[in-house]
């Protein structure tokens, strides 16, 4: 009699806490006899999962941050130059991502941020004297990054600006010359282009350019065509590399844009970084004083040692490209719902975004040891060459992936993962081929040269 008065008290309490009117709803969208009866079939551990989960539900998920670098490898960079970073992110973000879309789209370039860019102070980043910062070359490393990581466009431009044009004056220069530009360029006053590929004549150029120079008294005159040359359309001076007809050598010249006989052309229909202005140039009886020739250019092996140096920041763009579509594709999942949930919260996703992520982690490290090896005058030929293969490999896979993330939007421009698949092609193929780089490092591990 007494648990028969307890179990009354028990169902009187139920019905008391009872809600009649979630009760009424409830049972409009649920047949209550089925529930209870998969309700009362449960394990107390099934159940108490359950339970867990419905109080949960009404809580908001925070969502971590999204960032790229999962190893933190900008914070061992000094204060300094860590700020340096942080500042040209934040230019990034607020000058270059709302407009990178349109200018791509366009094929144009935003000629009103090269002022702002001046501000910046980071042209000729790791020269000494002259005007420029003398900062390490891991700090460069991470800005090329910084900006392709936004817009690999702008990234090259830069990269063309500070890497090819000042860096073929820096090391191959007269002190004069350096004196007379390379503060001028620091200061994005004048704006250099580098013309070393031909129409022609691609990864041969180590064997021989077909643009050609000849020394008449006080001139050279110049005749040949050069083409993909980033920023020529509006440069100031481009540096112009030609075999002299008289000792075979590879020498380079400074040419001005108001010389005689420089005809730069628009390269259109491109694919991929749209807003680089690349141009095919002809140089017809160009005459250049000896005074603009590069002084201390006299072989191929002097433009090498530009190339080894802007190679190893083509690797830090690969990452910046990749670490940019990985970005993208992450915030994607957390704000494309299917099913009634984030995309993100799928096994599948989960899986695809930390495979891009190992990758995108491998390369970061590389790249940073790279530069490491850089400031200490370590680097070689063949270590630029490897990271230029490994990292511009495994950016395509991640900016492939990413590209799957997003389905169908993943092929309009709005969504940015379109461009950054666009553009990591270019990054790919310039400053040599995944062939190219893999003799060169072929050549130093076996001895052996398998170049023809």
């Amino acid at each position: 009699m007494k648990n028969f008065f307890q179990s009354i008290s028990g169902i009187k309490s139920i019905l008391k806490n009872l809600d009649i009117e979630k009760l009424n709803k409830l049972s409009q969208k649920v047949d209550l006899n089925e529930m209870m009866g998969v309700v009362s079939a449960m394990s107390d551990e099934d159940l108490a999962k359950m339970m867990k989960m419905m109080k949960s539900g009404g809580k908001k998920k925070e969502i971590p941050p999204i960032n790229g670098d999962f190893y933190e490898l900008g914070k061992t960079l000094p204060e300094n130059e860590r700020e340096i970073q942080l500042k040209v992110r934040e230019f990034m973000e607020k000058e270059i991502r709302p407009i990178a879309n349109e200018y791509w789209n366009k094929a144009e370039f935003p000629m009103h941020i090269i002022p702002k860019m001046a501000e910046l102070n980071i042209a000729g980043l790791t020269y000494k004297g002259y005007g420029c910062p003398g900062h390490s070359a891991l700090l460069e490393g991470f800005l090329a990054m910084e900006m392709a990581r936004v817009d690999t466009s702008i990234s090259t431009f830069f990269g063309v600006q500070t890497g090819l044009a000042m860096g073929s004056i820096y090391y191959c220069g007269s002190e004069e010359q350096k004196q007379e530009w390379l503060p001028k360029m620091q200061k994005m006053e004048v704006i250099g282009a580098f013309g070393l590929t031909e129409p022609e004549v691609g990864s041969a150029v180590a064997g021989g350019l077909t643009t050609t120079c000849k020394r008449e008294g006080d001139e050279w005159v110049i005749n040949g065509q050069k083409k993909w040359i980033g920023n020529a359309t509006f440069s100031d001076i481009t540096i112009i590399w030609a075999r002299d007809l008289d000792d075979q050598k590879v020498k380079g010249f400074i040419v001005r844009k108001d010389n005689p006989g420089i005809h730069p052309e628009k390269m259109e229909n491109k694919m991929a970084l749209r807003t680089v202005q690349n141009a095919l140039i002809t140089l017809k009886d160009c005459r250049v004083p000896e005074s603009d020739r590069l002084q201390e250019a006299n072989s191929f092996k002097d433009t090498s040692v530009v190339l080894k140096m802007t190679r190893a920041g083509v690797a830090w763009q690969a990452v910046g490209c990749a670490r940019g579509a990985y970005e993208a594709a992450l915030k994607y999942t957390n704000d494309r719902f299917q099913f009634g949930r984030p995309i993100a919260s799928f096994q599948l996703v989960q899986d695809l975004l930390v495979t891009m992520l190992g990758d995108l982690t491998a390369m970061q490290t590389m790249v940073t040891r790279l530069s490491i090896m850089q400031d200490n005058d370590e680097l070689l030929d063949e270590h630029a060459s490897l990271a230029k293969v490994f990292c511009t490999l495994r950016m395509r896979d991640i900016v492939d992936q990413a590209r799957e993330l997003f389905g169908g939007n993943g092929i309009l421009l709005e969504y940015d993962i379109a461009r950054f698949v666009a553009d990591a092609e270019a990054i790919y193929s310039y400053e040599g081929t995944k062939e190219i780089n893999s003799l060169i490092v072929g050549r130093a591990i076996t001895g052996h040269s398998a170049f023809v």
